[in-house]
């Protein structure tokens, strides 16, 4: 059998805030839940744990970075983050200026943060749809993104999305620069491979 993602539709005249969208994650902390910003709400089956342990490596790498280079702060895929367009969406890897973050108030920082990361990095499961992870990514850009990385392990390619930039596609990269958005960081893919 295999888990699909659940797109359950809401009425326009039944919208969650933010604090009730918050509270309905809490209640139900084993699903991985998504927000689009027409109000629907996602709900995705865990990774395999290929994809796990491939994430955990994706996310360590930005995270030892981070710890050296200190002028940001990193985020694992169980992160929500609400979006300029009330999207509530948990990037895979993401990477925000220091100094963005410090301006939220605790309360904030608290709850699925008022934020768009400044990085992200989204790993395709075998089960995601490519089509719809690039409109994901699309969106990401939209929402402030000023750079995103899609994985691709099955085609061993790296989409790289930035503003006002055309989709850049890489095949079979041994590594991928943060540059200039995360200055010194170099992905590597070996392990991700």
């Amino acid at each position: 059998m295999t888990l699909s993602t659940l797109v359950v539709k809401m009425p326009s005249t039944f919208q969650m805030t933010d604090e009730q969208f918050f509270d309905f994650c809490q209640i139900n902390q084993d699903l991985r839940i998504e927000r689009t910003k027409t109000g629907d709400v996602i709900i995705m089956p865990p990774t395999g744990s290929e994809t796990g342990n491939r994430n955990g490596d994706l996310f360590g790498q930005l995270w030892i970075w981070t710890k050296k280079d200190k002028t940001g702060i990193t985020f694992d895929s169980s992160t929500g983050f609400t979006f300029p367009s009330g999207q509530t969406l948990s990037p895979d890897v993401s990477w925000i200026k220091l100094e963005r973050w410090n301006a939220l108030s605790p309360e904030e920082k608290d709850r699925f943060a008022p934020i768009c990361p400044d990085f992200v990095i989204e790993l395709r499961s075998p089960s995601d749809s490519l089509k719809l992870l690039k409109e994901k990514m699309q969106e990401y850009i939209k929402e402030g993104v000023k750079l995103g990385l899609l994985i691709d392990r099955k085609q061993r390619k790296v989409y790289i999305y930035r503003p006002e930039v055309p989709e850049e596609c890489l095949d079979n990269p041994a590594t991928v620069s943060g540059e200039p958005i995360l200055p010194g960081f170099v992905l590597e893919l070996s392990e991700i491979w």
